[in-house]
Order: C-alpha cells, then structure tokens, then sequence
C-alpha cells in the first residue's frame, strides 16, 4: 500500500480502537468512582450507560452528516469532539459533570465508529474492502479486550482521571493522520439525496443484512452477561481466573478478523455469511451443552470464530452493494443494529438465564449450568433464524441473477 494509504488506514484503525476502547475503559473505574464521589452503583453505572445511549441514539444521523457534508471533515470533527471530552472527563469536577463528558465523549465516539466502515470504500480498492473490513473488526475487538487491563494500570498508577486523559493523545493522533492522510471529500450529493434512511430500507437485502447483525451480536453479548456467572458460580473460578477466561473471546475475535475479511475477499461475501453462521450455531450448540471450563473455552472458541466470520462477510455484503453518497448512512446503521443487538442480548437472553437459574447469588452450580445451557439453546434458535434470512437473500441473489 502506498504511504498515504496506510496512513489512511492507520487513522481508521485508531477511530475504531478508541470507539471501542471507551466502551470497555471505564468499567473498570465504577468502584474508584463510587468512592471518589461518594456515590451509589447505580449513580456511576451512568458512566458507561451514558457513552452507549449516546452512541445508539446518534450513530444513523452522524452516518448522514457523513454523506452530506463530506466524510473526512465529520470524522475530523468528531476526533476532536472525543478528544476534546476525553480531557473533560479526566478534568470532571463531580460526577454529574463526568456523566455529562461522558454524552459528549459517545457522540465523538458514534460519528468515528460510521465513518471508520463508511471510509473503506474511499481508501481501498473493492478487491481489498473484505481484508480491511476484518482489520477493523480486529481494532474493535482489541479495543475491547484491552480496556480493563489498560485500565487497570492506569487505575493503579495515576487514579481514575488518567483513564479519560490517555484518550487525548490518542485522539490527536488519529485526528492529525486524518487530516493528513484521508483522501479531501469530494462534492457530495443533495441533501434529499443522501438523507432518505427509510428509502434504504426497503431493500429487502439490506434488511435481512441488518437484522442478522442484530441476532448475532445479541448472542456474542450473551457471553459476556451469562458467562462471568457461570465461571464464577457454576464452576467456582477466582476472579482473576475468571477475567482471563473473559479475554478469550475477544483474544479469538483479534486474531481471526484478518484472516476472516481475506477469506470474504476469496471467496465470496454471501458465502462467508453462511460459513460464519453455521460457525456461530456449533459454537452455540456447545455452550448449550459444555460441561467444564474446557469444553466452556472450547465452545467459546468456535462461537467467536464464527462471528469474525460472519462480521467481515456481512459488513463487506453491505457496503460493496451500497451507492457511494448513501455509505455513511448506512454505516451508521450496521453500528445501531450492532447496539441494538447487544441491548437485545442483555437485556432478553438475560431474562432467560435468570427465568431457567432464578437467584444466581446462591444457585447451586448445577442451577447455573442449566441457566446457561437453556440460554445458549435459545442462542442457537437466532442463530438458526439469521440462517434462514441469509439462505432467503441467496436465493434471491440467484433467482435475480439467473433472471438478467
């Protein structure tokens, strides 16, 4: 790749490893929080509540400012919001003022996240849109996996404040490689032109594409509410061992994006959504029936592999088929069906494991090992129902394709 290609994708990568990374930092900090504020769980759990509402709420209009106003001026402006709120959370004088960095911070963060996918397609040649596509899934799943131990040591070294700042640097950084690197924007379509959300919907390809995105992540995020009950209380583990355990999933999803998007590039991407769907429904087979934290890490294993599979797949399929003027729209709309996705699996698969494990706070194991078999079955069944709409969209693909 050319200087100011790399470049390009090292401004990208940063965008999508500090979206991610401010999603899993601050966790860590909620206790430091607590005390520091003197403030309730509920009260601090708002630091991380606020940075993903805003995210959902903003991420499909922050796509369109994107397609209206030129894709690398928005993400320069939202480099600058993030850092600039980084340096507001860190410099917080309570924690209504932290809560309040924290909107502004996700608005950043939303905006970065659209036009991190939204940009591919400006940097690279189709050819190679899958390999990059599964780059920049590996940058979210490493912003994610190395959120609580980074924010472990700065906890330790410097106190809470030094879990915002760090994002400062970082954001100038990703924010001056933009500027510097990003191709200048082209004159973009009307407003009317790029702005119709509800004209793109009714593709029926591109809404099979979203709500796939949905069912899949809510089942990767049922592994991160189910399984720190299950190490913790079906099999007994420390908490240390036990947040390693964690780190597997999204070590998997690290090492695997790449080698995914260059399968998707071979291959094909409505083959590779079907692999990584059959990946992800074994992987689930195994939870709803793993006994041991072998067969538990075995199981997780697969179901990871399976999503690198089919994220690279899915999000090549959509922004290779989609018009130039309208990907930042679209882009912020994979992002909200993603969230959405994961409030889905906190929320509804958690329900589940708390109807089939009802007080897991003194569950005997085997309670909680049920919770977690009948949870992952539930899993398998979205799974199954994203393989029937991915089997439907080929179909078409091929009738239409036979039909010309």
């Amino acid at each position: 790749m050319p200087p100011s290609s790399r470049g390009s994708l090292v401004s990208l990568s940063l965008s999508m490893l500090l979206a991610s990374l401010g999603t899993s930092i601050a966790n860590v900090s909620l206790p430091s929080l607590a005390q520091a504020f003197d403030a309730s769980f509920h009260a601090v759990q708002w630091v991380v509540l606020a940075y993903l509402l805003a995210i959902t709420a903003v991420i499909v209009s922050a796509g369109r400012l994107g397609d209206r106003w030129g894709r690398r001026r928005v993400l320069l402006a939202g480099l600058l919001l993030f850092t600039v709120a980084c340096g507001l959370c860190g410099l917080a004088p309570s924690l209504e003022g932290l809560v309040a960095a924290r909107v502004l911070q996700g608005l950043g963060a939303a905006v970065m996240m659209a036009m991190a996918l939204a940009m591919v397609g400006d940097t690279v040649t189709r050819e190679r849109t899958g390999r990059v596509m599964g780059w920049l899934g590996t940058m979210s799943a490493v912003g994610t996996a190395m959120g609580p131990s980074l924010g472990g040591v700065l906890l330790s070294l410097w106190g809470w404040r030094a879990i915002f700042l760090v994002g400062v640097p970082l954001g100038l950084l990703a924010a001056a490689l933009a500027y510097r690197c990003l191709p200048v924007d082209r004159a973009q379509a009307p407003a009317g032109a790029a702005s119709g959300v509800w004209s793109l919907l009714k593709d029926a390809s591109l809404r099979s594409s979203l709500a796939m995105s949905a069912l899949v992540a809510a089942v990767i995020m049922a592994t991160f509410v189910v399984g720190p009950f299950y190490l913790s209380r079906g099999l007994g583990l420390a908490p240390e061992w036990m947040g390693l355990a964690m780190a597997v999933g999204p070590c998997v999803a690290a090492l695997t994006g790449i080698p995914a998007g260059r399968l998707t590039d071979r291959l094909g991407s409505r083959r590779m959504i079907l692999a990584g769907l059959g990946v992800l429904g074994c992987g689930a087979l195994l939870l709803s029936l793993a006994s041991g934290l072998i067969a538990y890490l075995a199981a997780l294993v697969i179901l990871t592999t399976g999503y690198s599979l089919f994220q690279a797949a899915n999000n090549t399929a959509v922004m290779s088929d989609i018009e130039a003027a309208h990907r930042g729209t679209v882009s912020g709309l994979l992002n909200l069906s993603r969230n959405l996705g994961l409030i889905l699996g906190a929320s509804a698969l958690g329900a589940v494991f708390a109807w089939a494990s009802p007080d897991v706070t003194r569950a005997l194991p085997q309670s909680v090992a049920h919770g977690l078999h009948v949870t992952f079955s539930v899993a398998l069944g979205l799974i199954l129902l994203a393989g029937v709409m991915a089997l439907r969209r080929a179909s078409a693909f091929n009738t239409a394709k036979n039909t010309h």
